[in-house]
């Protein structure tokens, strides 16, 4: 059996000013090193916030392998370019880049805990709020989880977008109101923690907005934390790990 250190595991977050959102990703981040002491666990970022992801990395023990887990909804710019360049000038060991978060039906069950908090009714009118992405595999990846979470929830979903993309979130929040009077319109919140664009769903209009994935005074939903750790577990075999014969 080989006694190899396994490689650490490394969350890399898009990063924000706001410090509830700061709280709430450091959160998810002792859960997941929670759920597994056995690895070294770290978290950096893309944007915004320091350590950036090459410091992240180099920060490790030396030699260690490592997963850089992307802490992101979908898997748009920062994804395919930053940590994938990031990963690739990575020198100093191996290095695997694993997938975004989402779509993942685990999510969906977060976002259906959120609109259950929020008091979803049978005749309310549903809106998916995402952050959005020049991206198109991003974005048709936030298509997959509207369909996901029709499904669940037994009505139309519908998407509203904050940037990049279209229909944005207010025009779709006007458009429910238009096709559906009378009906309250619910926006279920498709982002990780609080921050500039939680702000920004919350001023679009809705009867009812929902809390994000993550909330800096509760713990990270579990669902959440499986997600992470499943996300490195299959990028994990990647890695060739020599045997003890």
């Amino acid at each position: 059996m080989s006694t190899q250190t396994p490689p650490a595991l490394v969350g890399i977050a898009h990063g924000t000013s706001s410090a509830h959102g700061q709280a709430a990703v450091a959160g998810l981040m002792r859960a997941v090193a929670a759920a597994r002491p056995d690895l070294t666990v770290a978290a950096g970022f893309v944007d915004v916030q320091q350590p950036d992801a090459p410091a992240t990395l180099a920060a490790l023990p030396a030699g260690l392998p490592a997963v850089v887990v992307p802490l992101l909804l979908s898997a748009g710019y920062h994804v395919h370019v930053d940590l994938t360049e990031a990963v690739l000038a990575e020198t100093g060991r191996s290095v695997a880049l694993a997938g975004a978060l989402g779509p993942d039906d685990r999510i969906i069950a977060v976002l259906r805990q959120r609109l259950a908090e929020a008091g979803l009714r049978p005749d309310d009118v549903l809106v998916l709020a995402v952050a959005g992405s020049s991206d198109a595999r991003a974005v048709e990846a936030c298509r997959v989880v509207a369909e996901r979470l029709a499904q669940v929830a037994g009505r139309e979903v519908t998407l509203g977008f904050l940037s990049a993309a279209t229909p944005r979130l207010a025009c779709a929040v006007t458009k429910a109101r238009i096709d559906r009077p009378g009906r309250r319109v619910v926006v279920s919140s498709y982002l990780l923690a609080p921050g500039y664009f939680q702000g920004l769903v919350e001023k679009a209009g809705a009867d009812v907005v929902t809390r994000p994935l993550l909330v800096p005074a509760e713990p990270a939903p579990p669902l959440l934390v499986e997600v992470v750790v499943s996300r490195y577990l299959s990028a994990v075999t990647r890695f060739v790990q020599p045997s003890n014969n």
